[in-house]
């Protein structure tokens, strides 16, 4: 089979496809990624490439509809109105990508499109052709609600192409039911895919004390950059933990003098750098959250902007985190988050729910049914 993925040019949108792709690949079917610029860091992944839209970033998309500069941190919105803007600014995005998205479907002879909610050309083209699709999810929020809000900003789009509605698609959840995602469809393992990088050997083994990972993720640190953990760093110091600052080559300049305990380090990938942490510290983004569900280890967050403020309530409900505004972090709070026991007992329940669903690899035949039952 071929099997076309698509998304737009976001690493939290992309990345959780990758683990997909690699097991469809592994059992010998075709993939390929359909991609706006820029696509280096997907790129990585090792699979080919092709190139749809007009080269414009999104964040221009975004400034168009705020009217302002793009900022990943919203605090004046509520997390409706934080949707219901990135689904305009998506939908906007993705105008310039339904010809091109189109032409490789089929053209190449996708026999399955494989697609993130965050692309309204998708379930277009779907239907357009008539083939089978899929919504690969990228955490706790429902896709299917918001390829339905840009699917509201397409009307003229689908018209102009004499299609009645987007194409019936099938959810693929990554995180347990309790947690999330979309009813019916096919449910998965998270298995994290964080990029390449370099890992230094004194990250192999545990330390001497607890340690604990502090992100923000791909896209905050470059609108906003770190000042949501300015309260954290000031705060480490008293705290008997080592706090590993993964912020990959941010300007840490205004933080000033950093505590002893407290140490950047180059781009490592998160999950490797979980393995031997006790605890993360994050915005909220779904791929630091579900990697450190993965990784069994007690959570802060610290919600920005984008979904992360129903994905702090998602997992602090569950027992495994704890979430705070920025500007209230201190010694007490981060002492808890490296010491309650009951925050581990948390995160090792949400893992353990994790590891019982399949992985990837065991769902691909339900995905290939999707073809062979369109058939």
């Amino acid at each position: 089979m071929r099997i076309l993925f698509t998304g737009p040019a976001a690493p939290s949108h992309l990345f959780p496809m990758v683990p997909t792709a690699q097991a469809l690949r592994a059992a010998g079917h075709e993939v390929l990624f359909a991609s706006p610029r820029p696509f280096d860091q997907l790129r990585q992944a090792g699979f080919p490439i092709v190139e749809i839209g007009d080269g414009r970033p999104v964040r221009e998309a975004f400034e168009e509809v705020a009217g302002a500069r793009a900022s990943y941190a919203q605090p004046d919105m509520t997390q409706e109105e934080i949707i219901e803007m990135a689904a305009a600014a998506f939908a906007l995005a993705s105008r310039s990508t339904v010809e091109d998205l189109l032409a490789v479907a089929e053209g190449w002879g996708t026999d399955l499109l494989v697609h993130d909610s965050c692309l309204a050309s998708a379930q277009l083209v779907a239907a357009r052709l008539g083939i089978p699709a899929a919504l690969q999810n990228f955490g706790v929020s429902s896709g299917l609600d918001m390829a339905a809000r840009l699917a509201g900003h397409f009307a003229d789009v689908y018209e102009k192409h004499g299609v009645a509605a987007p194409a019936a698609t099938t959810p693929l959840n990554i995180v347990p039911a309790s947690l999330g995602g979309d009813p019916g469809g096919l449910r998965m393992r998270y298995l994290p895919y964080n990029g390449g990088g370099v890992v230094p050997a004194e990250l192999l083994r545990r330390g001497h004390r607890p340690r604990v990972a502090v992100t923000l993720g791909t896209v905050l640190t470059g609108t906003d950059g770190v000042g949501a953990i300015t309260p954290l760093i000031e705060s480490a110091g008293a705290v008997d933990a080592e706090f590993l600052l993964a912020v990959d080559d941010a300007d840490l300049g205004h933080l000033g003098t950093l505590p002893d305990n407290v140490r950047p380090l180059p781009w490592v990938p998160l999950a490797e750098l979980l393995r031997v942490c006790d605890a993360v510290v994050h915005h909220g983004g779904s791929g630091s959250t579900l990697t450190g569900l993965q990784a069994g280890v007690p959570q802060l967050l610290l919600p920005q902007g984008a979904d992360n403020f129903a994905v702090a309530d998602a997992l602090a409900a569950t027992g495994a985190a704890l979430q705070s505004a920025s500007a209230d972090v201190d010694r007490a709070l981060l002492t808890r988050l490296v010491a309650d026991p009951a925050l581990r007992e948390g995160a090792a329940r949400l893992r353990a729910e994790n590891d019982a669903l399949p992985t990837p690899a065991a769902v691909v035949p339900d995905i290939e049914a999707l073809v062979t039952a369109h058939r």
